[in-house]
């Protein structure tokens, strides 16, 4: 007996929540749910997923995606959450050259305020220029889903590809080995925070003695990095 075809309202649940899952896709989640709850796919059976279910099925097929990302599938899945735009914070006015001795850097959010997101599901990059005495927001680079289909570490990289530094939540190895070969030095934060708080841990840094790779990033020479580091030692 063929498979009744899905509802169009449930095949959008379905490919929104096959994009939360970093280098997901929809027949990997079909294959899931189809173990869990049978296909099609129906509202009702779809009301009693759990992250626990979708951690254990198809031979843990899901099982090393981050719980939280986990979350937001389980809710796209039950129709809660969607695509609705968080409140932004608002881009500043900057021309290159501004900020002396500065460096830009991306933040991987969903919300646009904290570091909430996975490299290969973000909703946004936020694009900061940094430097000792002020930080402006620069620009706020919102992920083309359907532009991301081929290739969705190399879109993503390209994406942001003119910065230093990548702040994320979490980013799996293709992709950070994607992110390196485009000059940029990923940064993992698993605890998250809130985006303002990072920028000032990282003012300071600079102000202070820059670790090796923020060094690297601001585009000192060797000789430099040398010289910050025995500062370091000595002081």
């Amino acid at each position: 007996m063929a498979t009744p075809p899905l509802s169009d309202a449930i095949a959008l649940r379905i490919a929104l929540a096959s994009k939360a899952i970093p280098e997901g896709s929809a027949a990997q989640l079909l294959r899931v749910l189809d173990e869990l709850i049978g296909l099609p796919p129906t509202e009702t059976k779809l009301a009693q997923l759990s992250v626990k279910q979708l951690k254990s099925a198809a031979e843990g097929e899901l099982a090393e995606v981050d719980s939280d990302i986990l979350k937001q599938v389980v809710a796209l899945l039950k129709g809660e959450g969607g695509e609705s735009v968080p409140e932004l914070p608002t881009i500043e006015p900057y021309q290159l050259g501004e900020l002396g001795d500065s460096i830009r850097v991306a933040f991987a959010s969903d919300s646009g305020r904290l570091i909430d997101g996975h490299f290969g599901s973000c909703r946004y990059y936020l694009i900061y220029q940094v430097a000792v005495e002020a930080t402006k927001l620069v620009d706020i680079r919102e992920v083309d889903r359907d532009a991301e289909a081929e290739d969705k570490n190399g879109y993503r990289a390209g994406l942001i590809n003119d910065c230093q530094l990548l702040f994320v939540a979490s980013i799996g190895g293709p992709a950070a080995a994607k992110v390196v070969r485009a000059g940029i030095h990923p940064l993992k934060k698993a605890q998250g925070g809130a985006i303002d708080d990072h920028l000032k841990e990282l003012q300071q840094a600079i102000a202070t003695t820059p670790p090796p790779w923020l060094a690297k990033a601001m585009g000192q020479s060797p000789e430099q990095r040398v010289r910050f580091e025995r500062e370091g030692v000595e002081a």
